[in-house]
């Protein structure tokens, strides 16, 4: 028995040993850019390595390819007056959902081509910032800037059929000038059942609930914080305990200072990495798909950065500026920007 006991660790040993992820040294990054003239593109969703799905701020929204041709692309308007400016995207499975950021708030559900009003909200102060929907793609949740004193939450429990605003008497206060960034449609991750979500302005900390947003928890980050254009930008995790954030001053975005941090206890607490180090100001981070969180990707109109150590150390691999990426596996991902989209592919 003590030598089956020997060998099944010797086993689980060499296992563990030959799983373990060796991050790249990457060979070389190649961009192709697609031109959308007179769109601001924040919110996309990776399709394939030959297609994505953007929502831009001129109501349009649809799929580009990467030989650049759009498809099934709709220009929305409400009330035959209103052009939506579109900055969050999520997708359920089978339909696309996207929202608009100022008043009136709309949320579309777009199914087979044709876009559903299926939410509204008008209030002088609304403003909504990303969306995503969880693992079972039943739940769904959006933030925006708080219109009282906490944050604007809506949630869906049918897979985007209708939509709910939580009251405030169910969630943290917020503090005076604490909102949230209308970036990249990524400063919400969601996982399983958990959801965490990344605020900005005179606070920067990380909002969570583990039961698809019915209970709520809120933690303070070392991230710049204090002003407006301060706080996090984005947030993601490669597993239920290590996760990384990223920001900074939009208003400052060569400064370097607060602008990075990572967990390894699911968001309680936060350790600041590269500090005083590149990259500045990034508006996206995102790790790269099974790399067990040791590559990292980051963009923001001051260039592109990698790492390959969950975080610690970084390298500047192109000065072109976009606001989001999406990856769809572990060589290729989807960019975008200001009246563009990019691929990016990594060798």
């Amino acid at each position: 028995m003590k030598r089956l006991s020997l060998l099944i660790l010797a086993l689980l040993f060499i296992i563990s040993c030959v799983t373990k992820y060796e991050p790249r040294t990457l060979k070389s990054i190649e961009i192709q850019e697609f031109n959308i003239a007179n769109s601001s593109i924040r919110a996309i969703k990776a399709i394939d390595t030959k297609t994505v799905f953007y929502a831009g701020s001129k109501g349009d929204v649809g799929f580009k390819t990467d030989q650049g041709v759009s498809l099934n692309a709709l220009n929305i308007k409400y009330q035959d007056t209103i052009i939506p400016h579109f900055r969050s995207l999520a997708f359920n499975g089978t339909d696309y959902f996207v929202l608009s950021v100022a008043n009136p708030a709309l949320l579309y559900k777009i199914s087979e081509g044709e876009p559903t009003l299926v939410y509204q909200e008008q209030h002088e102060k609304v403003f909504y910032d990303a969306m995503q929907f969880f693992d079972d793609n039943l739940h769904g949740i959006a933030v925006g800037d708080p219109t009282q004193n906490c944050a604007s939450i809506i949630l869906t429990t049918n897979a985007g059929a209708t939509w709910t605003k939580i009251p405030c008497n169910n969630l943290p206060e917020f503090e005076d000038g604490e909102a949230f960034f209308a970036a990249s449609n990524t400063n919400i991750k969601t996982l399983g059942s958990t959801v965490w979500i990344a605020s900005g302005g005179t606070k920067a900390r990380i909002l969570k609930s583990d039961d698809y947003g019915q209970t709520w928890q809120i933690f303070n980050t070392p991230i710049i914080q204090g002003n407006g254009p301060q706080g996090i930008y984005s947030v993601d995790f490669a597993d239920a305990k290590n996760g990384i954030i990223m920001g900074g001053d939009y208003s400052k975005p060569l400064e370097n200072k607060a602008t990075k941090a990572i967990t390894s206890d699911g968001g309680k607490t936060w350790t600041l990495v590269a500090d005083n180090q590149n990259p500045n100001y990034k508006s996206c981070v995102q790790y790269v798909p099974n790399t067990d969180g040791k590559e990292v990707f980051a963009v923001g109109k001051t260039g592109i950065s990698f790492s390959n150590d969950g975080g610690h150390t970084w390298h500047k691999v192109s000065n072109k500026g976009y606001y989001a990426l999406d990856f769809v596996d572990k060589n290729t991902a989807w960019l975008s920007g200001n009246e563009k989209i990019g691929k990016l592919v990594l060798k």
